[in-house]
């Protein structure tokens, strides 16, 4: 197995320390991992970095607050409204980005979303996992999650909720710093999609409707294409044909 990339840490806009790692050299493309994950695991296990990275991308890979190597604090201070949007802000300042594109799988998607609300101007969008309910009613998705995080029974064998919590002792997440997570969430009304003019590639698999419709979030971005890939929402970041759909389309 190739090695991981070097980890670093900066200060983020609150002082929190948080981790992110490089790979390749070329035009920056920043991609935020999923819920309960972490950047192994979603950008460099199954290789998806590398073939960016091989294509000509310098990629930039943060663990968002509360995962991976980042700080996980517990107190809900720490985690007030778009957190990690604010998180992905300083990054790019901390690098000083200018001229970049973004990405992001599940509650990445998520979180460029919220980025793109707040101001980022990337030159191209890549929401991957994502559908028109998961960004504009982020309450059902937290329910779901606060409920696999908080309970004290076990979940029937093969349920959504069995699977989440499997994912979750797979990657060692801390249990309590993933709920204040959940508790930064902030919807984003449809009209304000409409504000977001970057071209955007809509990427999901096409058994993945975990988080909505991911037609419906393309054609209320004005900018958008949707592609599906095989697989469902847990499945379709471990296949090829997802980090290829990324780098067509960064080139495109």
């Amino acid at each position: 197995m190739t090695a991981e990339p070097d980890l670093h840490h900066f200060s983020s806009f609150d002082g929190t320390m948080l981790a992110w790692r490089e790979l390749g050299q070329g035009r920056p493309v920043m991609l935020l991992h999923g819920y309960m994950s972490d950047a192994v695991t979603n950008w460099l296990r199954y290789g998806h970095a590398a073939h960016l990275a091989a294509s000509g991308w310098r990629v930039i890979m943060p663990d968002l607050r509360g995962h991976g190597a980042s700080a996980k604090p517990h107190d809900a201070a720490y985690y007030p409204p778009d957190v990690l949007a604010r998180d992905g802000q300083a990054l790019i300042a901390h690098l000083a980005l200018t001229d970049y594109d973004l990405g992001g799988y599940s509650l990445g998607a998520r979180t460029v979303v919220r980025m793109l609300a707040g101001g980022a101007l990337p030159r191209r969008v890549i929401l991957s996992g994502m559908g028109f309910e998961g960004v504009t009613e982020t309450g059902t998705r937290a329910d779901f999650f606060r409920r696999v995080l908080t309970s004290t029974t076990s979940f029937e064998r093969g349920s959504a909720e069995w699977m989440a919590a499997g994912f979750l002792k797979t990657t060692g997440g801390d249990a309590a710093a993933l709920v204040r997570v959940l508790d930064s969430f902030v919807n984003t009304p449809p009209e304000a999609l409409a504000d977001m003019t970057s071209p955007t590639l809509v990427l999901c698999g096409v058994d993945d409707h975990d988080n909505g419709s991911a037609e419906r979030l393309a054609a209320a971005l004005p900018n958008a294409q949707y592609r599906g890939v095989p697989g469902n929402h847990m499945s379709a970041v471990l296949k090829p044909e997802l980090g290829q759909a990324m780098a067509a389309f960064l080139a495109g």
